[in-house]
């Protein structure tokens, strides 16, 4: 049985598909939910020359915020007690996420795949550090 989930989505249909599933597996085994969005920013401030970084990083930021706001709602309507967290911190969004499933005590976590070489990255750079449980939901 599950107590906490997490959930990272980045706003795609992949990710709001497994958001989807996961909350409806936390509905089934009474678990609280934690759903994240991570900005990596990093990238941004790399390519910064002649761009407005601050403008295009606070756009992130509403984009971001939107997304976890969408997420809570969803939860709301199913009866899933949630918590977000829009998470900013420079490094590799693996890294991030599986941190993050250590500080809130997660025993699962539910990511979206559509199978596709980046994605593949991302889950196993995941996979290979995480300390609890994973469901990859193949989404396509």
């Amino acid at each position: 049985m599950y107590r906490r989930i997490l959930i990272p989505i980045d706003g795609s249909s992949c990710s709001d598909a497994s958001l989807t599933h996961g909350l409806q597996l936390a509905k089934d085994q009474g678990a609280e939910v934690k759903v994240v969005h991570v900005l990596d920013t990093q990238a941004l401030y790399l390519l910064s020359e002649g761009i407005n970084v601050a403008e295009i990083a606070e756009k992130w930021h509403r984009v971001g915020q939107a997304f976890v706001d969408r997420a809570a709602e969803q939860a709301r309507q199913v009866g899933v007690r949630t918590t977000t967290a829009l998470i900013e911190e420079d490094g590799r969004i693996p890294d991030v996420i599986v941190a993050e499933s250590r500080r809130s005590a997660a025993d699962l976590i539910v990511l979206g795949t559509h199978g596709r070489h980046g994605i593949d990255h991302l889950l196993l750079g995941v996979l290979r550090k995480v300390s609890c449980g994973p469901l990859l939901f193949r989404c396509c």
